[in-house]
């Protein structure tokens, strides 16, 4: 059943993926956004670009997921120093390098088509460029800051999940808009919801499958050094 877990999802994110477009491009309509002074939908002149939002959206929410997945792990390995644990972190902190790749490139795509601006310095934006650079510090501690690495990007994963609260409460303090009344999704209409779930469903699906694949990956590859410092041992390698 384990080998099965990622072809299974990844089939089901595929047919996901397959469903959202659909959904997004043909059931939806194109000339509705979201009015933050008067915290309802009015008309808005994004038109076709504000499909993204679909993208964008679940994009961050499965960040936020991710990041927290790799924090919750980085604490029970510090607790109990649990491998499992650490592949865990390790693999959720490596996918969300990619979707933090894919808000910040949606993000930008959304802002030049609402405000001419593919980016500006504010705290939102600034927060989650912040969270991407020490998702990415994560990424290059473990690889080349030697034996204490697991225990030093631990940290740094910790310290990323204490971040999600305050970039998911800064969008009173700027003109990032919010995605229904009161940041509440599900105020967004009965004809935008269906989309905007299946689009989070299908990257939730992709999220579950590449950090099965790469914990399985990593634990392969533990198993072939500890074979490999056998071989060693008994004389039989070089």
């Amino acid at each position: 059943m384990k080998k099965l877990a990622v072809p299974v999802l990844a089939a089901l994110g595929a047919v996901g993926f397959v469903v959202s477009i659909y959904l997004i491009f043909i059931t939806t309509p194109m000339e509705w956004g979201w009015d933050t002074r008067a915290d309802r939908l009015a008309g808005s002149s994004l038109f076709f670009n504000q499909k993204i939002f679909y993208f964008h959206v679940a994009n961050s929410i499965v960040l936020f997921t991710a990041v927290f997945v790799s924090g919750i792990a980085s604490i029970i390995f510090l607790w109990k120093r649990s491998p499992k644990a650490d592949d865990i972190a390790s693999a959720s902190t490596e996918v969300a390098v990619a979707f933090g790749i894919g808000t910040l490139v949606t993000g930008s795509i959304w802002a030049k088509a609402a405000w001419d601006v593919w980016w500006n310095w504010e705290p939102r934006l600034t927060m989650s460029l912040l969270l991407w650079l020490i998702l990415v510090g994560y990424v290059l501690v473990r690889r080349f800051a030697g034996p204490s690495a697991d225990r030093v990007a631990a940290g740094m994963a910790i310290f990323g999940m204490l971040g999600v609260p305050f970039i998911y409460t800064m969008g009173g303090a700027d003109s990032h808009p919010n995605s229904g009344m009161n940041g509440a999704v599900f105020t967004l209409g009965a004809r935008l919801v269906p989309p905007f779930l299946a689009s989070l469903v299908t990257f939730f699906l992709w999220f579950a499958a590449l950090v099965i694949a790469r914990v399985q990956s990593t634990r392969d590859e533990r198993e072939v050094r500890e074979l490999r410092e056998q071989g060693l041992d008994l004389g039989v390698l070089q």
